[in-house]
């Protein structure tokens, strides 16, 4: 239970006192400051508490935006002020050293609740003040303005506000309007009946996983019942979202099932469709594993890319500003967000594709609109950094380096090259002949001969090159991807050239199991809680030594029938989901990380 304090008596025929009980929170009253303090100590240090003028006119919503949202140390609006406990403490302090009628901005007295924000923030509390709008949130002074007041509350539609905000604020075109226009009157159902938005997401992970079952199948029944539910799915994806937003029901296990599940569905569903397409008698797990090789090096594209300019400063690419000038354009803002085919028009495409066609042209059209997305978003990424002058942090470059995920036999080529690893234009050049030299060969050599080997050792050796210094480069951001394509392409070559039963469902799997911890590592850093531990990337290996590995059992097991070369891939690939899977767990669950909610669909 949460406290509100009040800070004077409540103003006869107000609905103040109401609304903040619908809330959740046990309102209490308090007739002077040194009563706010008395009240507010009072209140078991591990709850949230908020502090309101009595004279507060505004929307029930307003309230809930600025006093519930858990992902907030403190937030406020006119005349209502929240702290959450770890906010606490400055908040005590605060109202203990606050003189009587401090002014506020406007030069006449500030409200109690209005006064404590301004010191909060003078003590280094970040406290949120959400926009509202066309919702009311004030506090008036004499009876005609609270008149006033109460009439502007009367003339805007809450729940029709509230609706709209539940919708992210940039979505894909078919999201926006095929999806979205219903998908939210589905969660504000979920909310009246009291459902969370971690059930509606594990709804949809459970209806995209049944989806894949009835592709495997390989019938035109099942395809179709594939298509329909894969829909499906995405609707309840987009509703769990809607509804955090609708009922502000944010939470960190939340923030990593949606993070997560979203892979978790996508490539589950590809491995449907090969298991669909075997028992038609074709083999298309070569295209499932490129197109999940395809889509996770793309979205390492655009996690380093942001993460390496998120805090940039002093940008002045030209072509940075073409693109804001393009999305000032209304059709030319869809035609970019489509072409770059984001989930929503993505899922859209296998899934009627699925039911009208075969598995093997599903996984064509999605190479294809992938592989040309992938061109245009990395090469508008290419000219911007090329051209713009900033200087990046060194934030920055730690989170770079951390995505690179490099394991001991890196850290050590790394150690060792440190002084004589020159820039060559950044240390892109590095990543880029490494991972030159190891995709030759894995493409070209005997597999029971020791050039793959050698050339994973030279793989290493080049990685831990590029990460021997700094990634503040212009292009450095490239080398997370750059490597992870190094690592999945050459499991994806290895195990094609193998050819035998059974390496390629194994290798889909252990690709699939590190792509896994590599998303695990992209959302720690983006929510501010830090790289998986040193323990964890050292214990899988590192991308370099995972692929020398993979090399040698190449060399040791691929030729002679390659059944051998299956198993290991496959007992690798359990391996690296367990361990992987259960830290990940252990951190997201246990370690109060703060959540990740993306506003922007991603790609």
């Amino acid at each position: 239970m949460s406290t509100a304090i009040l800070t004077g008596p409540p103003v006869p025929g107000s609905p103040l006192e109401g609304d903040l009980r619908s809330l959740g929170f046990e309102v209490r009253t308090a007739a002077d400051p040194r009563e706010t303090a008395a009240l507010l100590a009072a209140v078991p240090a591990g709850e949230r508490v908020a502090v309101v003028d009595p004279r507060f006119v505004g929307h029930r919503h307003a309230l809930r935006l600025a006093l519930t949202d858990p992902r907030f140390a403190a937030g406020a609006a006119p005349g209502a002020l929240t702290a959450r406990p770890e906010a606490r403490p400055s908040l005590a302090r605060a109202l203990a050293a606050l003189p009587a009628g401090a002014p506020g901005p406007d030069g006449r007295p500030a409200t109690l609740p209005d006064a404590l924000a301004a010191a909060l923030e003078a003590d280094g509390v970040a406290v949120h003040r959400p926009d509202f709008g066309s919702l009311v949130a004030a506090v008036p002074v004499g009876p005609q303005t609270r008149k006033e007041t109460r009439d502007a509350v009367a003339a805007v539609d809450e729940e029709a506000v509230r609706l709209r905000s539940a919708v992210k604020s940039r979505d894909g075109f078919f999201t926006t309007f095929f999806i979205s226009p219903y998908s939210r009157h589905i969660a504000r159902w979920c909310a009246h009946r009291g459902l969370t938005p971690n059930q509606v997401t594990t709804a949809s992970l459970v209806t995209a996983l049944a989806a894949a079952g009835c592709a495997a199948t390989g019938t035109r029944g099942g395809f179709v019942a594939a298509g329909l539910l894969l829909l499906v799915s995405f609707v309840l994806d987009c509703t769990d979202g809607q509804l955090a937003r609708y009922s502000l029901q944010y939470s960190t296990l939340g923030a990593w099932l949606d993070a997560t599940f979203d892979r978790a569905k996508e490539y589950a569903y590809y491995a449907g469709l090969a298991l669909g397409a075997a028992r038609g008698g074709d083999d298309v797990w070569a295209l499932a594993l490129g197109a999940m090789v395809l889509q996770t090096c793309r979205h390492v594209v655009d996690f380093s890319f942001n993460e390496a300019n998120h805090d940039a400063v002093g940008n002045t690419s030209p072509t940075a500003a073409l693109s804001d000038r393009l999305d000032g354009v209304g059709w030319t803002v869809w035609a970019r967000r489509m072409i770059v085919l984001p989930i929503g028009e993505r899922w859209a495409m296998i899934a009627v594709l699925t039911a009208v066609a075969t598995p093997r042209v599903v996984f064509y059209a999605l190479l294809a609109g992938c592989a040309f997305a992938a061109c245009y978003t990395t090469a508008g990424r290419v000219l911007r950094s090329l051209t713009r002058r900033a200087s990046r942090t060194d934030r920055a470059a730690r989170a770079l380096a951390d995505l690179a995920d490099s394991g001991a036999l890196a850290e050590a080529a790394a150690k060792a090259l440190s002084p004589a690893a020159r820039p060559l234009g950044g240390r892109t050049p590095y990543a880029l002949a490494g991972a030159a030299v190891l995709l030759a060969a894995a493409c070209t050599a005997p597999l029971g001969g020791p050039l793959v080997v050698l050339a994973a050792v030279l793989y290493a050796v080049a990685s831990g090159a590029a990460v021997a210094r700094p990634l503040k480069g212009a292009l450095d951001w490239l080398v997370p991807p750059v490597l992870r394509a190094a690592e999945y392409a050459t499991v994806l070559v290895l195990a094609a050239r193998a050819g035998a039963p059974g390496v390629l469902p194994a290798a889909f799997g252990l690709v699939a199991a590190v792509a896994y911890h590599h998303y695990d590592t992209v959302y720690r850093i983006r929510g501010n809680a830090g790289a998986p531990p040193a323990r964890l990337v050292r214990a899988l290996g590192g991308h370099e030594g995972r692929t020398l590995l993979v090399a040698v059992l190449a060399a040791l097991l691929a030729t002679g029938g390659g059944d051998g070369f299956a198993l290991a891939l496959a007992a690798l690939a359990g391996a690296v989901a367990l361990v992987g899977l259960a830290e990940s767990i252990r951190f997201w669950v246990s370690s109060g990380a703060p959540a990740v909610h993306d506003e922007g669909e991603p790609a």
